[in-house]
């Protein structure tokens, strides 16, 4: 980066860490003991799907890996803005277990040249009072923020502020909460 960029306040992007999503076993411990929020078992990736047979290829490959196992099958779907969702299920006490295969979608999309497409994964949580809350990674930061949905296609920010207090210690939060994007629609959440 040059002076030039230093002055007028450009920066390089941040290349994304996947292995920080490794972390969100730990950070789900926390926020279960500071706010009563557990896993549900669903988790989801998000990325914009490109033309052309390769990718149709590369996404029917991921979807394999992940039925490989005995466990429930992968539901890949399309929303209303045109992204396409990928939505892994587990039991809730298998949170280490959905990680990786969050983990895995994303390295192979990642390692054959679609990293580009790649926007979010998130993890899906929800307390003993049935709100919701998700954990969202944003792909091009390398950065999480928390997302609690509310009826009515409001956000609950106090509790949103209330996570990033509670596990910011264990996760990389995006400090910008202009990029705190709604995610509404989400399959798992």
């Amino acid at each position: 980066m040059g002076f030039l960029d230093t002055l007028l306040g450009r920066s390089k992007p941040v290349k994304p860490d996947l292995d920080r999503l490794f972390a969100l076993s730990t950070a789900a411990l926390t926020l279960e003991a500071a706010t009563g929020f557990t896993p549900t078992g669903l988790g989801s990736v998000c990325f914009r799907a490109a033309e052309g047979g390769a990718f149709a290829r590369l996404q029917r490959d991921v979807q394999e890996l992940l039925d490989a196992d005995e466990g429930p099958k992968v539901e890949v779907s399309e929303d209303e803005y045109g992204y396409t969702w990928i939505l892994a299920k587990h039991e809730p006490a298998a949170l280490p277990d959905l990680v990786t295969d969050l983990h895995a979608v994303n390295a192979t999309l990642e390692a054959n040249g679609f990293g580009p497409h790649l926007l979010v994964s998130l993890v899906a949580f929800q307390d003993p009072g049935g709100r919701r809350l998700a954990l969202v990674y944003l792909y091009k930061r390398g950065t999480f923020y928390p997302f609690a949905p509310l009826p009515g296609g409001k956000r609950d920010n106090a509790l949103e502020l209330q996570v990033r207090g509670a596990v910011g210690a264990d996760l990389p939060f995006e400090k910008d909460l202009g990029r705190w994007f709604p995610v509404w629609g989400a399959p798992g959440l």
